[in-house]
């Protein structure tokens, strides 16, 4: 599991919260198929450079289906501090926020501070458009990688959010 996850646990579980444990470069595929099966939800996909750096094909694939309710943030440590901290490409000088650009994503962001990210996160969040977000930030993650949730439980919880979802909107 990366430090993406464990940090967002850490701030407080809620039953709409999905972590991708063990399953790096992924997070934006899911966000991108929750977004076209819930057109009517906000889809906030938080994820950690090395693992959009797996998956960079995810870029052009939200483009190409560019679902306007998909919040799409990164944070850029420059490393995968979960196993270790070795450097991602990103340290060398990669650009997300161009890969994002080019790729066809409407709206692609670079924030280097809490007050740039707070702004750029609240535009992604009130408008309609497909939003990268690129965050840089420090190489510091939380203690320990490992969370209080069984991947399964998390599993059923997220499954009975989006169920409740669709029983709401059928009200």
């Amino acid at each position: 599991m990366g430090a993406v996850a464990a940090e967002l646990q850490s701030l407080g579980h809620r039953p709409n919260f999905f972590y991708l444990q063990h399953a790096m470069g992924l997070a934006s595929s899911t966000g991108l198929g929750l977004a076209l099966c819930l057109p009517n939800q906000k889809v906030v996909v938080i994820d950690g450079d090395g693992s959009l750096l797996m998956n960079l094909g995810s870029l052009s694939t939200m483009a190409r289906y560019n679902p306007k309710n998909l919040v799409h943030v990164v944070f850029d440590n420059q490393s995968l501090l979960s196993v270790g901290g070795f450097p991602t490409a990103t340290a060398a000088g990669t650009d997300l926020e161009g890969i994002a650009r080019a790729s066809g994503i409407p709206h692609t962001v670079t924030v280097k501070s809490v007050e740039e990210f707070k702004e750029a996160f609240l535009k992604a969040i009130r408008g309609i458009e497909l939003t990268s977000i690129i965050a840089k930030v420090e190489a510091i993650g939380p203690k320990t990688y490992v969370t209080g949730l069984a991947l399964l439980e998390n599993r059923f919880q997220f499954q009975r959010h989006i169920q409740s979802l669709g029983k709401s909107a059928g009200s």
